[in-house]
């Protein structure tokens, strides 16, 4: 194999050619990958139930099925979102026709995370393909089965001077971090963020960090508490609990709390069992170290439910834990597990006092019927993206912009914000020449007042 160095040479020259800025090559490339992914379905399911033991159902809802809708969606669009946009022109560049042009950034580094190790890698690159640059994509070494089988299918589509999948731990993401790149996209925690960030800083690479954080999860009381339960269950415990936007703690009204408790047990003991260990649809923990980090989380605080765990079958059950201080480490760190502590609020200053305590997180949900404690509590607090009555799916809309703020990331993508993500917007003005105003022109004597009243006049 080439070294990394020389794979970015190509790319770059390959780039330099002019022919990935062709609409109808772009086109051809997305339709390819398409076609083979689709004829590589029964392979995607057996790589994400090898590493997870993930279940069909749960890979095409939350992997598959978003990457198809994701390439649906770059191909019927790419000509309309690739067409140079007229924009007002000003009466101080007057003759002229503005526009802003859409260009590929060039040689793109796409690092992927483990949790959706399908999802998180393919979404990113497809929109960085549809954009017009190369690109070489760095999936999980940790979901060594789907990453192995990401590398099969880019490589049948895309020749290397395009796009190629490279595979390898830590040394491999350092060493690809070490290069310059035109532009780099990076998932994964805040960590690993700041490492990245630092990095790029050096090259003055322009990147999108999408990172994660403490998600929180409001309930005031007014909403069926069986139509919650149902909500935070499916969203906590899909993947497992490994979701960067999952619930990551509950904050309930202390009179409902009671209440919430058992339909919430109730609710996962419909959906999973009494033993969910047994049930095909509760995926697993990705690795011992990411076991035995929630085991040591857990081992700390006081469980009300759930709490098994079967270090032989990389199993942790659905667990519930009551009321952790804001200062334990199941409150600082992200929990990336089936784990929900359950706080509780009693006015709205005790849900300031939770929140402000964390970083700005990614995701933040509200149940809630009394729009007034919504409104003000969206405008109040900062944080990427979220849904009221529901958990997650703001995801599934590729018409809302994903991504985070703060210690959560920075930049966004999805659907067309992934294409404009991956698209630097060169402002072109193109000046008539029939007519040339000489007010512009030294010697400047004598015309500083009318220029104010122009400038007052446009403003």
């Amino acid at each position: 194999m080439d070294t990394i160095q020389n794979i970015i040479d190509g790319q770059r020259q390959y780039f330099r050619s002019q022919k990935t800025k062709d609409i109808q090559y772009r086109l051809s490339l997305l339709k390819a990958l398409k076609i083979e992914l689709l004829n590589s379905e029964k392979q995607i399911y057996e790589a994400l139930y090898a590493d997870f033991k993930k279940s069909e159902f749960e890979t095409h809802l939350s992997e598959l099925g978003l990457v198809i809708s994701e390439l649906d969606l770059a191909i019927k669009n790419l000509k309309k979102w690739a067409r140079p946009k007229r924009v007002s022109s000003s009466l101080l560049t007057f003759p002229s026709r503005d526009y802003i042009y859409k260009d590929p950034y060039g040689t793109v580094l796409i690092i992927a995370p483990w949790n959706y190790p399908f999802l998180l890698a393919i979404e990113p690159f497809i929109m960085a393909i549809a954009a017009g640059n190369t690109v070489v994509l760095k999936p999980s070494e940790l979901t060594t089965n789907t990453s192995k089988l990401i590398s099969e299918i880019i490589g049948k589509v895309f020749p290397p001077e395009i796009a190629l999948s490279v595979e390898g731990g830590v040394e491999m993401s350092t060493e690809l971090l070490a290069q310059k790149w035109d532009y780099i996209f990076f998932t994964g925690s805040p960590r690993v963020g700041k490492i990245v960030a630092k990095v790029a800083a050096q090259h003055l690479t322009p990147t999108t960090l999408e990172l994660g954080g403490k998600t929180p999860c409001i309930i005031d009381g007014t909403v069926d508490l069986k139509l919650v339960a149902r909500r935070i269950v499916w969203g906590k415990l899909l993947n497992g609990g490994q979701t960067c936007i999952a619930p990551d703690f509950v904050i309930v009204k202390s009179n409902a709390k009671d209440d919430l408790i058992e339909v919430l047990k109730k609710e996962i003991i419909r959906r999973y069992g009494n033993n969910p260990q047994k049930s095909k649809d509760f995926p697993r923990i990705i690795n011992s170290r990411n076991l035995n980090r929630l085991k040591e989380l857990i081992a700390q605080e006081t469980v009300i439910f759930g709490g098994e765990i079967d270090a032989t079958d990389s199993y942790i059950g659905p667990t519930l834990i009551d009321n952790p201080g804001l200062k334990s480490p199941i409150m600082i760190e992200e929990i990336f597990g089936p784990v929900l502590p359950i706080l509780t609020y009693e006015a709205k200053k005790d849900i300031e006092e939770i929140i402000w305590s964390l970083e700005k997180p990614l995701a933040f949900y509200i149940f809630s019927k009394n729009k007034n404690f919504v409104a003000e509590t969206i405008e109040k607090f900062n944080f990427g993206g979220g849904a009221i009555n529901d958990t997650m799916v703001h995801f599934g809309n590729p018409n809302l912009p994903f991504g985070g703020i703060g210690n959560s990331g920075m930049g966004k993508y999805h659907g067309k914000h992934g294409f404009d993500t991956f698209s630097h917007e060169k402002s072109i003005l193109k000046r008539g020449t029939w007519l040339d105003m000489p007010f512009r022109y030294p010697p400047y004597s004598g015309k500083l007042n009318f220029l104010k009243k122009v400038f007052k006049y446009l403003g």
